[in-house]
Order: C-alpha cells, then structure tokens, then sequence
C-alpha cells in the first residue's frame, strides 16, 4: 500500500467530493483515513438497487444512528454517488438539518451535472484523485511507469500488459455507455484509438473525424467526454502574447502513460525511441497537474507553440516558469530553442530544461538542465513553483 499524499483536508468540518478515474485508490484512501466510517458502496448490486428505489433509506439510517453534527465522528462516506443522484437531495437534507458531514467519492461527475444533479449548492469541496506520482512511490522506476502506468495496481503488477489491456478494453467503453452519450461504442473505439495516438499532440478534429468515420463536432463532443469523465484532459495554450504568432488550438493527454500506451497499442518502450520520449513528456505532464492539485496553487498547466515552431511543452504558474521535457542524456542546443524563444518575448523567472542527463547544469543563456529526478524532487519539495 502507498502512503498518499494528503490532499484532503478532512479534519474540516466539511462535505467533500472526491473524483478521480476508477481504480486510482479513492476506496483504498478512504479505508485507510477512516476505517469505522458509515459507507455506502454503489457498486454493489443489492445497495445500488436499495438506494435507488429508496434514496430517503439513508436519511432514515442516520436517524437510527442518532447520527448529527456534534457527535458525528467521521464523516459518511458513499462511493460511486453519481450512480444514484437522487442521494444528493438526501446529504443536503442531512447537512443543512442535521450537521451531518460526508465525503462524496465517484469516477465522474458528468452525469450529475449534465442531469442537473443537486451538487449541494456549493457547499461540497472539490478534490480530485490521480493516478500515483513519483513522491508517493518508494523506490521509484521511471522505466516501470512509462511501460505499466501509475493506476496502483498496474504499477506493482508484471502482468500490467493484461490488466492495461481489460482496463481499456472493458471499464473505459463501459464507463463511457454508463454515461448514456453514445450509442455508437465502434465509432467511440476508434476515436480511443486516434486519441491515444494523438496523445500529447496539437488536436486536428477532422483528422480525426476521417480516421472514425464521423464529424469534427462529434469527435469534439467525444474529447469533452474524455475531459468531463477525467479520462483525460486538454492542455491549453498560454493566453500571453508576443510579437510571435502563436498557435492556439488545445492538446490532449490521457489520464494515465500506461493506459495511453495501451490503447494506441505501442508495446514497451524502451529508452532512446520516439516513443520512450512522448511517454516521458506525458509522464512530466502528470506529475506537473497532480501537484498542481495536491499543492492547493491549482494553477493551469499550459504550452506555448508559435506559428513557426518554436515550442515549449509546459507553461507555469501565468508563465512564470517554463519546463521542457527531453528524454535524452545529452542535451545540445537544438533542445533548448523552444525555450531561448519564449525567454526572449516572456522572461520567465526559470527555464528548466527535464532530461535524463545524470547531473544539473546551468547553461549560459539561464537555462537549467535538470535530471528528471532532481526536477520532481525540487517540484514536490515546493521549489518549482512558489
């Protein structure tokens, strides 16, 4: 079991939701802050079945319990909420007549919104879950993440490729036909496909449209899916301007490296290939968005890519900090362009440069060159951005 970082703040007398992709250790999390916590979990059958045909059970159970603010303890804790909607008129009922106080756990919170869900008037704190992080694992493999993922149990697990493969394969399409926004599942599968090949990259709808056999504003529809089920996520260009022309259509990354891997069908990646350094550039991704969370700062992560090519791959904290990531262990001045040309138009206050070289280096022009692993330590220490 991995000791996770904190990122709820539940010695609050707050309700909280907490999201993330199935399987990220939401459960496991919640078990290990409160073990005698009052739970309802919707994914089992006979609970989901009892709650549904009577939301008001739960009401009724916490009055059994003389449950009520002052003497609550710990909170009530229902997985999978977005399962049974109507159970959100019951919590605010209990919070707002009774003190109570619960945490909110699900996959997505797509449904609730789309169908007008009660999402407590506010009143619920959001926090996401993601997939593990370098600071979270002990003994830290980057080759191991980049080829099984960092969903927990694909990680530890030598038989990652099958899991990967049923993870995709079954929970993704399901979760996608649960959300009742496609009836075209072969069309969906193939836009899974496109995207995980397009994975990183500047999206082109209607090349994708032509690959699925549908139309640009459907496959928009189907990112919005991925971004609203938090499957993955656009990644945007920075709003600053320059006297550079700037190319401002979003990317995409998928949630997990693993999992993108998996559905573009990209087998191991091994150091040195293409393919080693886009799942090393989507890995940075992931840890630059989950400490973004995790930190409390939630600032945007963004790119910066002009008209003509220059390009830097992350861009911080309203463009203060620009990071590059290069899965090379000898970095030349070709790698570093993207970010001279944005240090000319934005200044930033560090231009960090993320490679496998095996020791720090400060380049003329300011540039830091940086081991991946020393650039999370510092990122996870506070000393990237502050």
């Amino acid at each position: 079991m991995y000791k996770r970082i904190p990122l709820l703040d539940l010695s609050s007398r707050h309700t909280c939701f907490l999201w993330g992709p199935r399987q990220t250790g939401k459960s496991t999390l919640l078990r290990t802050l409160f073990p005698e916590a009052p739970r309802y979990d919707l994914l089992l059958s006979d609970e989901y079945r009892r709650l549904m045909a009577r939301p008001q059970a739960i009401r009724e159970e916490c009055a059994s319990r003389g449950l009520a603010g002052p003497n609550q303890g710990a909170p009530i804790i229902i997985d999978e909420v977005q399962r049974v909607p109507e159970l959100l008129d019951e919590v605010h009922w209990l919070m707002e007549n009774r003190g109570l106080r619960f945490v909110l756990c699900g996959s997505s919170a797509r449904k609730l919104k789309r169908g007008q869900g009660n999402l407590l008037g506010g009143r619920g704190i959001r926090y996401e879950l993601y997939p593990l992080v370098s600071a979270e694992v002990p003994d830290f493999s980057l080759e191991q993440a980049l080829n099984r993922g960092l969903v927990p149990s694909h990680y530890v697990s030598s038989d990652a490729p099958r899991l990967l493969e049923a993870y995709v394969g079954d929970y993704l399409r399901e979760e996608i036909v649960a959300e009742g926004v496609t009836r075209n599942i072969p069309a969906f599968g193939k836009f899974m496909e496109a995207a995980a090949l397009s994975n990183g990259k500047i999206i082109n709808f209607a090349n994708i449209a032509r690959e699925c056999g549908v139309s640009a504003p459907k496959v928009r529809s189907y990112f919005e899916i991925l971004d609203e089920t938090l499957v993955g996520r656009f990644v945007r260009p920075i709003a600053r301007r320059g006297r550079r022309r700037i190319v401002e259509s979003a990317r995409f990354y998928l949630f997990d490296v693993g999992v993108a891997g998996a559905l573009a069908r990209r087998g191991q990646v091994r150091e040195g290939s293409e393919l080693f350094g886009r799942a090393f550039e989507h890995f940075i991704q992931m840890e630059l968005t989950a400490y973004a969370a995790y930190s409390g700062l939630h600032y945007p992560v963004e790119y910066w890519r002009t008209a003509s090519g220059f390009e830097v791959d992350f861009v911080l904290a309203d463009g203060a900090i620009a990071v590059e990531a290069k899965a090379t262990a000898q970095v030349h001045s070709g790698h570093t362009k993207g970010l001279r040309a944005y240090a000319e138009e934005h200044h930033p206050r560090r231009s960090i440069l993320v490679s496998l070289e095996p020791r720090p280096r400060l380049l003329d022009d300011g540039i830091e060159v940086m081991p991946w692993g020393e650039f999370l330590a510092q990122l996870w220490g506070g000393a990237v951005v502050v």
